[in-house]
């Protein structure tokens, strides 16, 4: 019995390594990603995930309107996405699954038309998706391969502080699976605020 309960813990133990990543709790890298189905944008449109198809790498960024590490890192998710907005090859986009008020699709655009975003803001208003990719933080962030899988997840860069930040883990990750290579950094701690997921009643 003893024996039999150790195979079974084991296996699962195993089985827990193999589905997820050392700090996200569902994908671990190189799996592929859940895709979304519509998901509203604060453009007034809504979004499928084949609009991206033809793109080499899809950057996520999960945040929200009203976590002070997300607003922290606006500027620098507008940088990237600057950047990358002239490769073809790739798309950047934020994805919001904060169930509250502040963070509904209309402050979601009012916030977007006042802080300029340069690029698409999703509404995951049943939080499906985030939930799917084991999103936990604002803001944390995806590289996508064109085959959707994980490259890298977790933070943007190294520091919190803008001016102390030297290393862009996302930016790099992009620049080296457009050149067919691996990060070296593939996976880190996402820093920020916890998404404001709708709690479960558990059944008695």
């Amino acid at each position: 019995m003893i024996r039999t309960f150790c195979a079974f813990l084991l296996s699962f133990q195993l089985f827990s390594l193999a589905s997820a990543g050392e700090f996200n709790p569902v994908l671990d890298i190189g799996q592929a990603v859940t895709p979304w189905k519509d998901l509203e944008g604060t453009d007034g449109a809504t979004h499928t995930w084949d609009e991206f198809k033809t793109k080499k790498v899809l950057v996520v960024a999960f945040t929200c309107n009203t976590c002070p590490y997300a607003v922290d890192y606006q500027d620098r998710l507008k940088k990237l996405a600057s950047k990358w907005n002239q490769d073809d090859r790739v798309a950047v986009v934020a994805v919001n699954s904060n169930l509250i008020d502040e963070d509904s699709l209309k402050a979601m655009t009012e916030h977007a038309q006042k802080a300029e975003f340069n690029f698409l803001y999703l509404k995951d208003a049943n939080q499906e998706l985030g939930k799917a990719w084991g999103a936990t933080r604002t803001p944390e962030f995806f590289v996508l391969d064109e085959d959707r899988k994980v490259i890298y997840m977790g933070a943007m860069d190294n520091d919190t502080n803008a001016e102390k930040a030297t290393i862009n883990y996302v930016d790099l990750a992009v620049e080296a699976t457009l050149g067919g290579k691996q990060p070296e950094v593939q996976e880190t701690v996402a820093i920020g605020c916890n998404i404001r997921y709708k709690r479960s009643r558990r059944s008695r």
